[in-house]
Parts: structure tokens; sequence; C-alpha cells
């Protein structure tokens, strides 16, 4: 005789067949809508991108030209139903209004020509440090220049000229030697290299709240192999209980006391297939509580039950991925086109301990035909880990570095 249930239950009802009419039929444009709904609320934001992974909706970064304020649905080559561009007040501590102002100023006066064009039309009251910097990081600016971390080092110089060129227009007065043009458009750039992968994306992370362009496990794709590592969605779909292996990067933490008083952790992670929990008793929380800080890149060994369609996860053994990965008999190749990045890459070498794997540089003969090589096994072995692999890679003169 209640009915105050029912009349719930019967609009919950039509809204949910309204909702799944407009998922099914327009996808990216019902998808679009929901992120910006939830556009201040990271953690909804990640779980809606694991969705439009499995529904194949690509999920393109941020772009200081071509973002809005909100999620928008933008077309691509070779897809019918488009993609979802992110949106740029969904970064963190940048602003909606902030961010507003960008898109109104670009509509007005065009496109964005570099940075420092970028840093000179934005009002000092609009965007400030802070701001610049998540944008930097997040990859905003990626089309118009791609080294991050030069632009993260002159961030503070940037906004410091544009606001000095700034006030000398609206001064109406022409600098000491009649230099119209003497803010951020001239200033020079730090000469830096770029971040590596695995700092780039732990920056972009940062800045956007999960792994957007990339995963940090994308790079250890044969490492995990050889460590017979599973994903996370593949040992669900398993159906299999009892040991498993798996990689993650921990997202968080918490930390309880059983009745016993002894402690034990909830770990959530991530790997390529998605955020995961998984349960650390006392005695490996005790022993490995450095390698459960967030960012961290782990090796897990465990146990999985299945209650109903969740799993249970628990730790039996943790270690650090790389330093799993380092134990294996990897080699690396690396090919080079002249002597000059040798004395670096015996630096990078010489502080790695003594391990299993071989180091092979590969470099073309001079004079000869470009498909003639030659190569060189370094007598010593080493211990070789992706980082290791990335420290080279990102070597002035390297060409390219490959796991085997």
């Amino acid at each position: 005789g209640y009915g105050f249930n029912k009349s719930h239950a019967a609009a919950y009802a039509l809204v949910a067949y309204q909702t799944a009419y407009l998922k099914a039929n327009h996808p990216v444009e019902f998808m679009a809508a929901s992120m910006t709904l939830d556009i201040h609320n990271t953690d909804k934001l990640g779980t809606v991108k694991d969705e439009l992974k499995r529904m194949k909706i690509p999920l393109l970064p941020p772009d200081i030209n071509i973002s809005d304020a909100v999620f928008k649905v933008e077309k691509v080559a070779g897809s019918q139903r488009g993609a979802i561009r992110y949106a740029l007040a969904a970064l963190k501590n940048v602003g909606e209004g902030a961010m507003e102002d960008v898109v109104a100023d670009r509509t007005e006066s065009g496109s964005f020509a570099s940075v420092h064009d970028f840093a000179s039309r934005m009002n000092a009251k609009v965007l400030n440090k802070r701001q610049l910097e998540n944008l930097i990081r997040a990859g905003a600016f990626d089309e118009l220049d791609d080294n991050r971390r030069r632009l993260m080092e002159g961030a503070e110089l940037l906004i410091r000229c544009a606001n000095a060129a700034r006030a000398e227009r609206e001064s109406d007065q022409i600098g000491l030697f009649g230099d119209a043009d003497s803010g951020a458009s001239n200033v020079p750039l730090p000469g830096l290299p770029d971040w590596l992968p695995a700092e780039r994306l732990k920056e972009e992370f940062g800045a956007v709240g999960f792994y957007l362009s990339a995963h940090p496990l994308d790079a250890y794709g044969e490492e995990l192999s050889r460590l017979r590592v599973s994903s996370y969605q593949d040992a669900l779909a398993s159906g299999r209980e009892g040991s498993v292996r798996l990689a993650g990067v921990v997202n968080s933490k918490k930390e309880r006391t059983s009745q016993k008083g002894n402690k034990y952790a909830f770990v959530q992670l991530s790997d390529g297939s998605g955020e995961y929990e998984v349960t650390v008793f006392s005695e490996t929380l005790s022993a490995h509580r450095d390698l459960l800080e967030n960012g961290k890149v782990v090796y897990i060994k465990g146990l999985i039950q299945f209650q109903g369609e969740s799993a249970r996860i628990t730790v039996q053994n943790l270690e650090d991925l790389d330093q799993a990965t380092a134990r294996t008999d990897m080699a690396l190749k690396v090919f080079i086109d002249g002597p000059e990045p040798l004395t670096s890459i015996r630096e990078v070498l010489g502080r790695e301990p003594i391990g299993r794997g071989e180091v092979v540089l590969i470099s073309r003969l001079m004079g000869q035909d470009l498909a003639e090589e030659v190569e060189i096994r370094l007598p010593e072995k080493y211990t070789v880990s992706l980082a290791m692999a990335q420290a080279v890679k990102a070597i002035p003169g390297v060409i390219d570095v490959r796991t085997i």
C-alpha cells in the first residue's frame, strides 16, 4: 500500500530506458555528455575511460588548439562514430572559467602559434604558473612542442615575461630599443632533453588523475611475457582459482588493523586492462611497505579466489618490477650511427650492477651500404632493466634500443 518506492521505481525505469537508448544508438555523444557531467570527478572519469576502451571509442588527448572546456565529439579518419576529445577543464587545478576564456580567445583570435604565443595572449588574472604547468604536464601543448620537461622548466619565465610585455602594451609605451615584441615570444626555453617515458607518464598522471596517453606497463611487454604475468582482466576471464602473477602501478593504499592487532592493507593498482584491488597481510606488508607507495610499479605473486562475479586477490610476494625483470636473461641491443654516444652509454652501464644480460652495440658501417651493420658484444654482463634501456635510449646519438 506504500506508493513512494513504486513512484521512484517507475521514474528510474523510464530514465534507464532513455539513457540505454542513447548509449546504444548515440554512444560517442552519450559518453561525452556523461564525462562532462562528471568533469570534476576524476575517479568517475577514470571509470568511463575504461568503458570507452571496452566500447572501442577513442579518447583523444587534450590539445590547446582543439579541445573545448568540456568534452566534445570529434571526427577521426577511419571511424564513422568518431572520438571524444579530452576537456581542458577536466585537468586538475586549471579552472573551468579559465579554460572557457582560453577557448574564447582561440575562437576570436585564431589558433595559438606556440607556447610563447599562448602565454602572451592570456591575461594574468586568467592564467597563472600552476595552471600553465598542469596544461604542460597533461600534454595540451604537445602539438606545439612535445618536450614537456623543457616547457615546465621555462613556465615561470614565460609567465613573467608575458606579464611584463602585457603591462608595457597597456601603458602605451615602447621599449628602450623600440622592440614591440620584447615579451614572451623572445624567451629562450631551456635546452633540456625530455623526461623519460616513465617520468612523463608520472607527471601526466598528476595532472589528469589517471594514465591517459599510455600506461607505464605498456613498455614492459616482452618483460611481462618472460615473467609469465597475466593482465587482471585475463585472470578474471580465465575463471581459474589459485596462483596468479600480476603487475601493476600502485594508485592508493588503505591500511587497517585486525582484531588481533595485526596490520593489513587494501591496495588499489592498475594495469593496461583496468584497475583492481589486492589484499596485503601483515608479514608481507611490513616487509614491502616501501613498494606500496603511489606510482610504484610492482610484480605480484598471489592467490585469486572467486566470489560470484568478483575476485579476491591475496598477495603472497611483492617485488619491484624492474628488479624482477632484471633477474631474467634479458639482453639489450643499442643502435648507434657513430662514436659520439659511446661515452654516455658507458656511464649509464657503469651505474648498473653485474648481472646476466648482454649488451650489443649495433652500428652501420661507414661508407658502406646502409643495410650493412656491425655488431659488437660487450664482454661484461649487466643487470638489464627497462629503466636502464630508457636511460640509454635518451642519450643523444642513440637511434634505437631494443630488449631481447
